[in-house]
Formats: C-alpha cells, structure tokens, sequence
C-alpha cells in the first residue's frame, strides 16, 4: 500500500509539494518561534537585570563576631559557611568587617562624633586615593566629605574610641578617598557608607586584631551574576534563597537578599516575552491548520475516484485512511524537516543572536517538540476532511462534478466564529486578557467571512448578467469564482493574512512612534545634562555664556518637592531648544515684557540717600543677589539718626564680576523702639562709581513691591523716593519689580479649589501667596505630564529673590550641540541623557521584542495565502484545462480564454487583498487596536494611531506582489497548453 501512495503522491506531485511548502511554513513558524522565544526572553530578562538597581542584584550576610587575633580567618570561615548555604556559581563575594567607633575631637572634652572602623577586600581597587593604600594597622583611609568636616588631611593623626572601649586607638591618615563608582556593586552596601554619622575610615585588617575591637562585624556580599539573576537554565535564585534562609538563621547569620522582587520582574519578563511570540506562532499555526484543511478537501477531489474503487474492491475505510495517511506523511515529513532547519536559519538573524549557551539544546528539542506538534496537527486536520468525505457513497465518491453546497453548515460555522469574534472584541474593550489578544484577527476573519458570502452572490449575478449581455470573459470570470468549491474559503484566507500584516505594521510603526513620544515627553530635549549647581543663577549664567545665542542650550530646572510640581525654563530658549508638542500648549505662552531692571551693583561700596522722621537710631538692610553666584549679599546701613544723610556699606562681593543685582529693602525696628518712617531717595556705588537707583526709580510705583501675604500698606511711593514705615518690633520689606507680575505659568490640569475669578496665587515662588497668571492651559507638560505648573526660569528666581527654591538643575540641549558648548557650560554633570538612548532602554520591553516576530508571522501568514491560492489553482488546472477547449471548440478565441484564466484567479486575489485592507480598517477601531502598551503602564499622551497610511500601503504592495506573482505562476502552465 505505500508503494501505491508514493506512486500517487508521484503523479500528484504538484499539489503535494504545494502542500509540503504549507507543511515548511508551518514548520518554520513553530522553530523561529522556539528559537526567538529563548534569544530575546533571555536578552530582555538581562536588560531588566541590568536596569535594576544595584541594591537590588546583591545578597547580603551578617554575623556577629567576637573580638580574635585571626580575622583573616573569622572572615574565611564566614565565607565558606555561607558558599556551603547558598552556592551561587560563578559569583565573587566581598569580605568585609566594620567596627562602631567615634571620632574624639582634640582639645574639647568628650566631644565626639561617629566614625566606624571598617575593613574590606579590594577596597584600593575601588576607591580613588589621594595618598596611600592603608597598609598597617594604625593606617586609615578616610572620606574626602570627612576629611572636610573634621579638618584633616594625609599625615595627620586623629583618634577613634571604639564603642566598646573607653580606650582610644590613634590612626595616621595615609590616603583621602573617593568611591571611583559609588552606585556600583561594591558600595551598594550601606554598612560601609555614612548612616547619620561620618562615612567610614577604612584600615588594613590586622587593626581588628586590637582586643579593644571586641564587637566587629563580618560581612560577606556577593554581586549574583547576571546569569542567575536571569534564570538561565531554569535556575530558580528565589526557591534557593528561601531554602537557605532557616539554614542561615541557624547557624546565626543574617541574609539579606534583595532580589526576589528582581526575580520575580524577571520571570514576568520572560513569561510577557513568550506570549507574545506565541500569540504570533498560534495565529500563524491556526491559518495554517486552516489552509491545511482547505488543501486537503482539494486535493481530496482526487483522491475520492481512488476511495471510490478501493471500495468497489471491499477495503476498508480504516485502511482506506491509512492510504490516505500515507500520502500525508511524505509531504508533512519533508516540509517538517526544511521548515524546522529553515526556522533556526531564521532566528538567527532575527533575534540578532543565539540563546546563551545552557539553552541551546533547550532550543534545540523545544524548537523539534513544536514542529512535531504542530505538523501532527496538521495530519490530524487532513485526515480529519478526508475521513469525512469518505462517508459519501460510492456513487458520489466516483462522480467528478462536485456536489451542491450545503449552506446550511458553512453558515453555523460562520455564525460560530462571527460570535467568536463578537466575544474576543468585549474582552479586549474589557482590558481582559484571553480571546482579547487575538481579538483583531477575528474580527478580520469574521470581516473575510461577510464578505466572501457577498463576493459568491455578487459574482454569481453578475455572472448571469453578463453572459445574457454577451461579456464572455466577464461572465466566465464570474461564473467561476461563484461556482467553484471552496472559493469563498480561501478568499477569507487572503482576507484574514492581509489584514493580519496591515495590522502587524501598524503597530510596529506605532510602537516606534510611541517611544519615540515617551522618550520626547520624559526629557523634554533631545539631550539632557542633570548638573550640580549652587543655585537656579548660576545655572542660568553658566547656559547663557555658554550659548549666548540660545540655539544649543537651555537652563531648566525640576522641583518635585511640592504641589504642584514645576518645571521651571530659560522660555527665551524654549522654542529653539525643547522637543515641543501641542500637548503643551502655545510655546511662547510664557513670553512677557520684563519690566525696566535696575543698573547692577559692580562696586565695592554702597551709598543709600535717606531721610529719617524716626528719634531712635535706624537700621536698614539691603538684600543683594550675586548675578553668578546666586548667592545672597545682606548689607546693614547703620547708626541711621534723624534727618537727611547718607550711609555707606562695603560691598566686596559685588565687586566680583558680573555683579550683583537689588533685591529689596528691609526696615528693623527692635522691640521697644519708636516707631516713624524712613524715606530713601537714592543708592549709589563706588569703584567705579555709579547710581543704582535714584529718587525718581525710587518715586515709582511700579518698581516696587511688599510681601504678597501681607498688606503693603507700609510702603509708599513719591516724588521724594521710597518712604518705609516701621512696624513695631518686626521689620518693613519691599522687594523690587524686576520680573512680570503676576507670574505668568502655563497650567495643566485642574485648577485648585482654592482660587477665586483672578485672584491666582502659588505657594511654590519664595512665598506662600505668590499671585500667579495663567498664561495657557495645556494637556500635560514635558517631563512632568499632567497636575503640574510650567514658568520661566529667570522670571521665578526674581519673584523668590535670594531664597532657595531647589529642585533638579538640568541643561536641556539639542541634538547638534557641538561639544565645545557642552564642555563652556563647566558644571559637574551628574547624568547625561539622550533621547535616542531612551528610546533604546525603551526598546528592550518585552511589547517590543518581540514585535520582530510579529512582521515576520505576519509574512508567514500572506505566503501561506499565497500557498492556498497555488494548491486552489492546481487541483483545478486540468478540469479548468478542459473546460476551456471545449470552449475553444465552440467558437471562443484563444486570448478571451487566456483571459479568463488569469482573471479568474486574479479576482479571488485582488479582491482578497482589498478584502483584507477593508477588514484591517475595521478591526482597528472595533477591537481598539493601539500601539503596544508599556509594561509599566506609563500613559501621559494617548498613543499614536496603529494604522497609518505607510502600513496600509505597504501591505497593500507587499500583498500585491505575492499575490500577483502566485496567480501568474500558477496559470502561466495553461499558455502552453491551450491550444
């Protein structure tokens, strides 16, 4: 009998290699899949590994020790107790030991000051010294913070008293230190860092032979590998660490494992990664069970006259089946073989690498189990539609014309998917997971399916029509995509695998635009420098001589440290500098006429005019602001007595360029004095010399100000100056104009409950009730998204004079910044940051990795279209090929039949692919199809649209061009043959 099938599967032989390129495709979809799964879990398992904090990949153990002569070897027995507790291959732990001790101040009594004695392997290596590694056991290497503090540098010797001695042991600094990588692994414990005190001095180990050390400390912390941490092999870090722990606890050692939350993000990791390749795999498994079915009942038409005799000979049906099972197998066994090769071939470049190297026969009996599993599908389909065509009598089993359809059960079927399709939409509007995931290929399909039953009754009439109107080539065109069995099924095939892959590129193409968004909305810039700097000024001024013309850096500072946030920016700069959106509002929202500033103060010495109505002696403060430093200047002008005079101060910090600027006035009245006023009619400088503001500035209203919580009913303005009224046993303040008020902010989010028609105010300024302007709503905001406030930069340090307000200082660049403006800012940069880089951590999510697999199932799915299309045209060719001579017999010229022919398959393909076009626009919306969402939820804008124009297009010719070039191939035969 397989004699008899390999005979058939010979003089079949197109069908059945038409079938086994079905089979390879299958094939290859189940080993890519098993392949990229292992490469890109693993890849985005260590990308979270990494991302972690470092706190949260080490494993710490404590013990108690006892005062010894031996700590090298306190140290060694805790090392190998804990390696036997908890193996953790190929990690390298760090031994340690601290001591609490303070630091006895010379000369002062018993003042003293904590400062633990520690020990710790490689402490040299990771650590920059300015001096010495410490060597003996009164060496000591301590912090450059501590050195500061406690006024000590290399040579000096200090004492420390341990806590329990009273004893002191007396230390020799031989190095100052630095951590070379203080948010590295090796200082990741807080043992060895400053707790409240002083950071730790670290000494050489024989200092803890000193019996006055009789409390130390061991530490023994280990990095875990990378490997471990991501669970390479299966190996489960978290089950071992809990088997550990009450063997620890035990031998009386503390453990400390961060991890298990890192672990676990891990695990989901992996878990998130192989849904989504498996929902890509599965999609492409059922379209290709789906056309398997429809390439068996095809192909069955032949088979059927070989059932038919076997019966009139008295076989069996169980035997009947195994013949036919034996011409499955063939094409199954060898498309099976090339698409599983075919699938490493392909993973290889796709995943951009090879799993590591403990999953490699991982990969290998995975990727053989899935393609033995989905080809024995596969038989099991096939087998299934010939085991019930065989049913048919004998009769129908011989005759070549096909039976009648049966509506009836095509339509329960129908019926039943459309309802699939009808639950998995809900869930996915829902947000639950199940039939949600695939909710859009439904949709698609039940789409495919609507429209095949309107494309056979279409067809159908226009058939009828055209042959009674004399459109032969219309008309045969018409009748046989309306009559020929199965037709309607492979057109939602077509329908189903275009749609998939219009989809597939749309929320690729969205994926990227959203990171892209993300990347945008969280810095702000293309490029952004987090730095140090003393205060908002001289961040300012650093920018500003850096890039005095504004089209490379922007000043920004960020202060989360209240409500609402703000984001304050140089807004002259905002325009050219920032990454802007209309979510934001107008970009020169903030953009206001400064009031006429006052001459900065550049000499050492100051002059204030004033005219005293006061009997007591006056003293008036000015309050100065260096326009470098920021730092404030407060200058007294005293012995201030009744009647006009002039008073002079020295200045010397003004005198440092570029000066200082005038904030305000303060007015002291001491408790029990008299009250009056006092006027001041002009402020001079010296050397050089010059008049900061003289008594027609003074005179005007608009120049000054008072607190904006209290009354400014103290403060008068006039042709003679500025007249301050004292206060009893407090002090009169006025502040100078120098910035637009009220403040103008661009607002997002609600407005406070608190506010009333104009009467705007912000305790975020310098003051509790700084009266504020909305100047423009906006949706969200850059780097802080929504409830939150944006101002200038420049016009919020004037309104706060010299109070600090904090936040995060930061240098907000473009992407063509030249390195020379980088290197003029001259502020220590803490981070540096980039949007591409962003976009690039954001790409390691589990959404978008495996989004590769997706294009390349989506292509899966149009060639095993393409695929079903070539099985249709082939079972058909002879039939067809007869029909036409004796059309050609009749009269009807050889190009009309021609015609025919190639229309006849290019209809079902055309209208496949904009079937299939049709279907992706409306599965878009009906299933809410959006870009991938980020693993953290993160949602400040709404995600981009999904289905572009790009993806529709390219679908359109990608799917064009398979289809066309499948359709030519498969009628090209009859040119030749058609006489």
């Amino acid at each position: 009998m397989y004699y008899i099938a390999l005979g058939a599967v010979r003089r079949r032989s197109g069908p059945a290699l038409l079938v086994a390129l079905l089979a390879a495709l299958l094939a290859t979809a189940a080993s890519c899949a098993a392949w990229y799964g292992l490469t890109v879990s693993s890849r985005s398992a260590g990308n979270e590994v990494t991302s972690a904090p470092v706190e949260e990949r080490v494993i710490l153990v404590r013990q108690a020790g006892e005062g010894t002569d031996d700590p090298r070897g306190a140290l060694d027995a805790l090392a190998s107790t804990a390696r036997g507790l908890l193996p953790l291959p190929g990690a390298t732990p760090v031994l340690g030991a601290i001591a609490d001790g303070t630091y006895v101040y010379p000369g002062q009594g018993g003042a003293s000051t904590g400062l633990p004695i520690a020990y710790r392997d490689g402490f040299c290596e990771h650590a920059r010294l300015a001096g010495a590694c410490p060597a003996a056991a009164d060496d000591a290497a301590i912090s450059a913070d501590t050195a500061a503090r406690l006024r000590l540098k290399a040579g000096d010797t200090f004492r420390v008293r341990a806590a329990t001695s009273v004893t002191p042991l007396t230390f020799r600094v031989s190095a100052v230190y630095q951590p070379t990588d203080p948010n590295g692994p090796y200082w990741s414990d807080k043992l060895f860092r400053a707790q409240g005190s002083l950071d730790p001095l670290f000494t050489s180990l024989d200092t803890f032979r000193d019996p006055t050390l009789t409390r130390p400390v061991y530490a023994w912390d280990v990095e875990v590998p990378l490997p471990l941490l991501r669970g390479d092999g299966a190996y489960d870090l978290n089950g071992l660490v809990n088997q550990a722990a009450p063997r620890f606890a035990g031998q009386q050692l503390e453990l400390l494992a961060p991890t298990g939350k890192l672990v676990d993000r891990v695990r989901a990791e992996r878990i998130a990664v192989a849904q989504g390749v498996a929902v890509a795999a599965g999609l492409v498994a059922v379209l290709a069970w789906f056309a398997l079915a429809l390439a068996g009942r095809f192909t069955g038409r032949e088979r059927r006259a070989d059932a038919g005799l076997l019966k009139l000979r008295g076989s069996t049906a169980r035997g009947i089946l195994r013949l036919a099972l034996s011409q499955h197998l063939l094409p199954l066994a060898g498309g099976g073989l090339v698409g599983w090769v075919a699938g490493f071939l392909v993973a290889w470049p796709l995943a951009r690498g090879l799993p590591v190297r403990v999953e490699l026969w991982v990969g290998l009996l995975l990727s053989l189990g899935l393609v033995v599993v989905v080809l024995g599908i596969g038989l099991f389909v096939l087998l299934a539609v010939d085991a019930l065509q065989l049913r048919a009598p004998i009769a129908v089993l011989l005759r070549r014309v096909p039976s009648a359809r049966r509506d009836w059960r095509s339509g329960v079927v129908d019926l039943a998917l459309v309802a699939l399709a009808g639950g998995a939409v809900y869930q996915a509007r829902s947000g639950g997971s199940g039939l949600g995931v695939v909710a859009a290929p439904l949709v698609a399909l039940a789409v495919g399916l609507l429209l095949a039953r309107v494309l056979r009754r279409v067809a159908d009439r226009v058939g009828a029509v055209a042959l009674r109107a004399g459109r032969v080539r219309l008309g045969l065109t018409a009748v046989r995509v309306s009559r020929q069995p199965g037709t309607d099924r492979v057109f939602a095939v077509v329908v189903v695998a275009v749609a998939l892959m219009a989809l597939t590129l749309g929320t690729f193409a969205a994926g990227r635009t959203e990171r892209v968004e993300r990347a945008d909305v969280e810095l702000g810039a293309a490029r952004v420098l987090t730095v140090t700097a003393a205060s908002r000024t001289e961040l300012l001024r650093a920018v500003r001589q850096a890039d005095p013309a504004g089209r490379y850096a922007m000043a920004a500072v960020v202060d989360t440290g209240g409500t609402p946030p703000v984001l304050a920016v140089d807004s002259s700069r905002l325009a050219t500098v920032a990454t802007w959106r209309s979510e934001y509002g107008p970009v020169g929202a903030l953009a206001a006429r400064p009031p006429a500033l006052l001459p900065p103060v550049t000499g050492d010495r100051l002059t204030v005019a004033v005219t005293s109505q006061r009997r007591t002696t006056t003293l008036l403060g000015a309050i100065l602001q260096h326009e470098g430093t920021g730092e404030g200047v407060r200058v007294e002008f005293k012995g201030i007595r009744r009647g006009p005079q002039s008073v002079s101060v020295g200045v010397p910090a003004c005198a440092v360029a570029p000066g200082c600027r005038l904030v305000g006035w303060e007015l002291f009245t001491p408790e029990g004095s008299d009250t009056g006023s006092v006027t001041i009619r002009s402020l001079t400088q010296q050397n050089p010399s010059g008049t900061v503001v003289d008594a027609a500035g003074l005179g005007d209203v608009t120049h000054w100000r008072g607190d904006f919580s209290t009354p400014a009913l103290r403060i008068a303005a006039g042709p003679g100056g500025l007249t301050l009224a004292t206060v009893p046993a407090g002090a009169t303040k006025v502040a100078v104009v120098d910035s637009p008020l009220p403040l103008p902010v661009v607002w997002a989010g609600k407005f406070p409950a608190t506010w009333d028609f104009e009467d705007a105010t912000l305790g975020r300024f310098g003051d509790v009730a700084t009266p504020v302007r909305v100047a423009a709503v906006a949706r969200v905001l850059p780097v802080l998204g929504a409830d939150a406030v944006l101002t200038d930069l420049d016009a919020s340090r004037r309104v706060a004079g010299d109070s600090d307000q904090g936040g995060t200082s930061q240098v907000w660049l473009t992407a063509d910044v030249p390195a020379s403006v980088v290197d003029a800012i001259g502020l220590p940069v803490l981070a540096d940051r980039t949007a591409a880089g962003r976009v690039a951590e954001l790409a390691a999510g589990s959404s978008v990795v495996t989004a590769p697999f997706g294009l390349f199932a989506a292509a899966l799915a149009a060639l095993i279209a393409a695929t079903l299309l070539a099985v249709a045209a082939a079972v058909d060719r002879e039939p067809q090929l007869e029909h036409l001579r004796a059309l050609r017999h009749q009269g009807l010229p050889r190009r009309a039949a021609l015609t025919t022919a190639y229309a006849g398959a290019g209809s079902v393909a055309l209208t496949g692919l904009l079937g299939g076009l049709v279907a992706a626009l409306i599965a878009r919306p009906v299933a809410a199809v959006t870009a991938p969402p980020f693993p953290d939820g993160w949602r400040v804008i709404p995600p981009p649209g999904a289905l572009g124009p790009a993806a529709l297009a390219i679908a359109a010719a990608a799917g064009l061009v398979v289809l066309g070039l499948t359709t030519w191939l498969s009628v090209r035969r009859l040119n030749g043959e058609l006489s």
